[in-house]
């Protein structure tokens, strides 16, 4: 049975207690009304753009609307939480002895993070209205994070394709509540990118055909986290010293002047040795090392073997033939596609100039 929130002071109330639990915006948005997002997802998928994602593909009708991935829901609360970083994320940009790590996989996995003040949030909604009922997400579960972050006044989805928010910039973690609750929506995000083409200029893969459209099989992110196999070679050299994520898109975007490193949740700051970490020491990971260096970090998820593949393009593209010391073991690697990677480095480091 649907109990609506009797009144506007509950909402303020978990307004509060979100940003007490360590979220840095909240919003509300009906659960119904996703026609034209539906379509465009469908429309993105039928011309491949999610690449290898085939889960994407597989479960398009729940992730269309929130009601298609549970008819009981009225409402969806949008919840966004700040990882603005300290420090440049383009400052290792052509650094030849360290490698580039995503802003996001810095720190803790996000999703234990979020999901943890998620279900927080969800212990004080159901201890207020006890007849609701309610599904928490994050990122594991066919949602439209970034579509009902807009909708319910977060931000708006920038030309390259991700939220932006006029006081957290492109750095947020976006979680979702799915709720019986009757709430009352927020006034949707208008588009502020104007003639902006920052994101769109920035790209080393050209992995926006056009503004507001991603082809995932062009971009580092794909390559370096989802992609199994080989990295076709024509990526390769744009690949840099990028061993896990990219950031040029979101770091060159105007609205990060008003970010701030303050603003970010504590329980997400980057771990000291992943913020400039040493690609000779990565190249040296077997898998028991990998798993140890990256416990609780999203970057465990990949691999060793995917994640060494990563940091033998990396070096190839280095110029430091004193990385050879540490490629040429992984040449006889028992996985074909860093031995692969290996030779590729090989070559490229051994090269005339």
């Amino acid at each position: 049975m649907v109990k609506p929130a009797a009144t506007t002071a509950f909402q303020d109330d978990l307004r509060s207690e979100a940003l007490n639990l360590g979220f840095a915006q909240i919003g509300f948005a009906p659960a119904q009304g996703y026609r034209l997002q539906g379509e465009r997802l469908e429309r993105w998928l039928g011309e491949g753009n999610h690449g290898s994602m085939e889960w994407m593909e597989a479960r398009k009708a729940q992730r269309g609307s929130p009601q298609g991935l549970w008819p009981e829901a009225n409402s969806v609360i949008a919840l966004g939480m700040s990882y603005a970083p300290a420090v440049d994320p383009l400052a290792l940009e052509g650094d030849e002895e360290k490698a580039r790590i995503s802003v996001y996989a810095q720190g803790r996995d996000y999703h234990d993070v979020v999901k943890k003040a998620l279900k927080a949030l969800a212990r004080w909604m159901v201890a207020r209205e006890p007849d609701s009922e309610l599904k928490v997400f994050v990122d594991t579960a066919p949602v439209m994070e970034k579509p009902l972050g807009q909708v319910a006044g977060l931000g708006w989805q920038g030309k390259h394709t991700n939220l932006v928010s006029t006081s957290h910039g492109s750095w947020l973690f976006l979680g979702a509540i799915y709720t019986t609750l009757d709430l009352a929506p927020d006034a949707p995000h208008r588009d502020r990118c104007g003639s902006c083409r920052a994101c769109q200029d920035a790209c080393p893969t050209d992995a926006f055909p056009e503004p507001y459209r991603l082809d995932a099989r062009r971009c580092i992110s794909y390559l370096t986290i989802e992609h199994k196999g080989p990295i076709a070679e024509e990526f390769r050299p744009a690949l840099g010293n990028r061993i896990y994520g990219c950031d040029d898109c979101l770091a060159v975007c105007p609205w990060n002047k008003f970010a701030s490193a303050a603003q970010a949740n504590a329980k997400l700051l980057p771990r000291d040795e992943l913020v400039a970490p040493d690609l000779a020491e990565l190249l040296t990971l077997d898998d028991a090392a990998f798993r140890v260096k990256f416990s609780g970090s999203p970057i465990k998820r990949i691999g060793r073997d995917r994640f060494v593949r990563n940091c033998l393009y990396a070096a190839g593209n280095s110029a430091n033939a004193a990385l050879l010391r540490q490629v040429r073991p992984l040449l006889s690697d028992p996985d074909p596609v860093v031995a692969d990677a290996a030779h590729w480095a090989e070559a490229r480091l051994t090269a005339s100039p």
